[in-house]
C-alpha cells in the first residue's frame, strides 16, 4: 500500500493537514490504519478545530483500504500461482544454489544475516551480477551504506574464458550494468519513498518485459530499521512492520525475488543472534545465515528458517 502523501494527488481529502494529524499518531502508510485502535483515532479527530474533514480522510483511507483489498484464494489458485508465477532465480553462487534447490524464489523475501565481513554484500552483488546478466528484467539495489561496488560487478560477469564470450564480452557488461538500476538510501523513510514509487510504477501501467522487476535488493535492511527503534514508544516498531508488510506485498504481488541483509547482535551469554528482534523474525520467508573465519574466503551458510528446506542444513562456498 501507499504512504499518505503519494495517494494526495489522487485524493485531496488526504492533504497536508490529514497527514499531519496521522503523523502525530505514528501513521504514515495506509497500512498503518490496520495496526491502530480506529476509535480512539476518530476520537482523537474529534477534539481538531477541522474534526470532520479529519474524519473525512480517515473515512476515505478505510475506502482505499478496502478497494485494494483481495478475496481469499484457495489452496489450487495458490498451487496455480506458485507453478505459473513463482520461479526460482539462481543466485549464481553454486553452494547456495545447491541447498536451497535452485536459488532463491520468486514472491518470497530472503535474508541473509551475519557479522561484518562475513558476505553478506559479497551475495547480493554475485546475484544482482547473475539476475541481470542471465535474464531479461531489472535488478532494483537499494545501497545503505555504500558497499555497492560496479568493478566488483564487473569482475563477476568478466569471468567466463569462452572466446565467444570474449568477443562480446562489452555488449556483456553493458547490459548487466543497464539493468542494475541502484538507489544510495540512508533512512527508512526515503527507503519508503523508493518502495511506494516502485509499487506505484508497477500497479499504474503494463511494463515491457526488459522494464520489468525481477529482483530487489536492500544491503542492509538493519541500518534503516535500527534508528527508528530506540525509546519507548512504538512508532519505530510500526514502521518496522509496515516495512516488512510492503516488502512482502511487492515480492508477492508482482513476483519478485527479494534479497535484505541484516547484522547480528549480543544475545544471551555471549551467543550472537539476528538483529531487530522478534517481531521482525516472523517477516521474511527464508532466513539464511553467513559467517567466514578472519582472513578466509571460505563462508558457512546454515538454514535458519524456510518454508521447504529443513533448518539443519549447511553449505560452504568460496568468495573472492
Amino acid at each position: 500500500m501507499s504512504a499518505l502523501k503519494s495517494l494526495e494527488r489522487y485524493y485531496p481529502i488526504l492533504d497536508s493537514h490529514f497527514q499531519s494529524f496521522c503523523a502525530s499518531h505514528g501513521i504514515f502508510t495506509a497500512e498503518d490504519f490496520l495496526t491502530h485502535d480506529l476509535y480512539v483515532l476518530a476520537a482523537s479527530a474529534e477534539q481538531q478545530p477541522t474534526a470532520e474533514r479529519l474524519k473525512e480522510g480517515i473515512a476515505q483511507v478505510l475506502s482505499i483500504i478496502d478497494e485494494w483489498h483481495r478475496p481469499w484464494l484457495n489452496g489450487m489458485e495458490l498451487l496455480e500461482d506458485a507453478e505459473r508465477n513463482k520461479h526460482v532465480l539462481s543466485t549464481g553462487i553454486e553452494g547456495i544454489d545447491l541447498i536451497l534447490g535452485g536459488g532463491l524464489c520468486q514472491g518470497q523475501l530472503t535474508e541473509v544475516v551475519g557479522t561484518s565481513s562475513s558476505g553478506k554484500t559479497q551475495v547480493c552483488l554475485r546475484m544482482a551480477a547473475n539476475v541481470a546478466k542471465n535474464h531479461t528484467g531489472k535488478v532494483i539495489y537499494i545501497d545503505t551504506g555504500n558497499s555497492f561496488s560496479p568493478q566488483r560487478i564487473e569482475s563477476f560477469v568478466a569471468r567466463n574464458s569462452d572466446p565467444i564470450y570474449i568477443q562480446a564480452r562489452s555488449n556483456i557488461i553493458q547490459k548487466v550494468m543497464s539493468n542494475i538500476v541502484y538507489h544510495s538510501v540512508f533512512d527508512i523513510f526515503a527507503m519508503f519513498d523508493v518502495l511506494h514509487q516502485l509499487e506505484n510504477n508497477l500497479t499504474s501501467q503494463v511494463l515491457k518485459e526488459d522494464c520489468k522487476v525481477l529482483l530487489l535488493i536492500i544491503d542492509s535492511i538493519s541500518s534503516l530499521i535500527t534508528p527508528v527503534l530506540g525509546g519507548s514508544g512504538s512508532q519505530g516498531h510500526a514502521l518496522m512492520t509496515t516495512a516488512g508488510v510492503l516488502l512482502k506485498k511487492l515480492a508477492h504481488e508482482h513476483n519478485i525475488v527479494l534479497l535484505v541483509t541484516n547484522h547480528m547482535v549480543g544475545g544471551e551469554g555471549s551467543n550472537l543472534k539476528p538483529a531487530l528482534g522478534e517481531t521482525w523474525k516472523s517477516i521474511p520467508h527464508v532466513r539464511l545465515r553467513l559467517s567466514r573465519n578472519n582472513g578466509s574466503n571460505v563462508c558457512n551458510l546454515s538454514v535458519l528458517k524456510h518454508p521447504a528446506i529443513a533448518s539443519s542444513l549447511a553449505a560452504t562456498f568460496t568468495i573472492d
